[in-house]
Parts: C-alpha cells; sequence; structure tokens
C-alpha cells in the first residue's frame, strides 16, 4: 500500500500513471486487489492529497473508481455525472484537479449497458434530466447504424454500448476543445486526456 504524496505525484509521468490504472483494474480483475489500512491513509492525507488521476465516470453504482482501479483514499478524483458528459462545472472541476492538484491524466470513462445513455437513445424527457440527456444525443446521432429505426433504441445493446463509446470520445473532444487550460496541458505533455469503457459483466476496462 502506497499513499500519494508530492513526491511520488512529481515522479510520476501520464503514461506511467495510465500504467497504475490499467494494473489496478488487472488487481479488480484478478482478484488480487491491494491490501490497504484505509483509515491510515485519511490520516497520512490530513494534511495535504496529491492524486495522479482525474476520473470522469458516470454515476452508475457498478462503475466505482477507486475499486475498479483498486486505488486508495488520496489516489485518484472521482468526477461523477449521469453519462459520463462534460459541462462547465466539470471542466472547472478538472482543471482544479491538473493544474492546480498535480493529477497527471484525466480519464472519461463510460461503461456498458449505460442508463443515461440509453434514455439519450430513446429520447426520454424527465425534468432536468433532460438537459442532461441533451447532451448525449450528438453520440446517438454521430453512430451511423443500425439503419432501422427500430433499431437505435435502448433495447438494442449492441447500439447502446456503441453510443456509450462514441459518447467517450465527444466528451475527450469537448475538454479538449472547451478547455485551453487542459488543452494546453496535453500539449505540453504535463497530462494526457484518455478514454476507455467498463464492462459490467466481468469488470474489465477496456481502453480506447
Amino acid at each position: 500500500m502506497i499513499t500519494q504524496t508530492k513526491q511520488t505525484q512529481e515522479a510520476l509521468s501520464p503514461d506511467a500513471a495510465i500504467a497504475l490504472l490499467k494494473e489496478g483494474n488487472q488487481r479488480f480483475v484478478s482478484r488480487a486487489m491491494m491490501e490497504r489500512d484505509l483509515i491510515k491513509q485519511v490520516e497520512q492525507t490530513a494534511t495535504g492529497q496529491y492524486p495522479f488521476a482525474t476520473i470522469l465516470s458516470c454515476i452508475d453504482s457498478r462503475v466505482s473508481a477507486e475499486l475498479v482501479f483498486d486505488q486508495g483514499v488520496g489516489d485518484i478524483f472521482s468526477v461523477r455525472v449521469a453519462g459520463n458528459i462534460v459541462n462547465e462545472d466539470l471542466l472547472g472541476s478538472m482543471e482544479f484537479a491538473c493544474k492546480l492538484a498535480g493529477t497527471k491524466v484525466i480519464l472519461v470513462l463510460g461503461h456498458t449497458a449505460c442508463g443515461a445513455v440509453k434514455g439519450a437513445c430513446d429520447d426520454a424527457k424527465m425534468g432536468n434530466l433532460t438537459l442532461l440527456l441533451s447532451r448525449i444525443r450528438a453520440a446517438v446521432d454521430a453512430v451511423a447504424e443500425p439503419s432501422e429505426p427500430e433499431n437505435r433504441t435502448s433495447k438494442n445493446s449492441t447500439f447502446v454500448n456503441a453510443v456509450a463509446e462514441k459518447n467517450v470520445a465527444i466528451a475527450i473532444d469537448n475538454i479538449r476543445q472547451r478547455s485551453n487550460v487542459l488543452r494546453e496541458m496535453e500539449e505540453f505533455d504535463e497530462i494526457k486526456i484518455v478514454g476507455a469503457m467498463y464492462d459490467i459483466s466481468d469488470g474489465k476496462v477496456h481502453w480506447l
């Protein structure tokens, strides 16, 4: 068990940070998760935090980033919103995480059978959720197949997952286009912005 410190965080490159996430998911899938004294980590991080990654993921209860990547207290910033969409508040949070708090990678993590994506596929309307789902419609429209209208709904799991993957790609584009701070950090190799899909059936993260 290693609690991130300023020194360990600064020593990591973006590629090394991604490798830590990949190794953590492998441990998760293999049922070989690290033993951690979480309360000790609470004590160790009480005076400061030095996460190495920022993960934008869905609120889905099955997709907890700390568990999926086998990380402890103080290791990652977990940014969660239905459908892992991007808006100004989330961009500000990620700018803080990278520019001020020093994380080395932004990972946009979608997942299979995403309820928010299903709602967008069906053009669902309900209160404030309507606006959120509208942010996923671009991904729905960008997935060309299947051509039959009846197959472009939440009943078609293949279509839903294709939309979820496209939604990750669009979120990454939005981050780069709408945040000068993060785009410049990536251009100077200070961070990487990457995407992945989590499979809720087996726990594996598939990197895009």
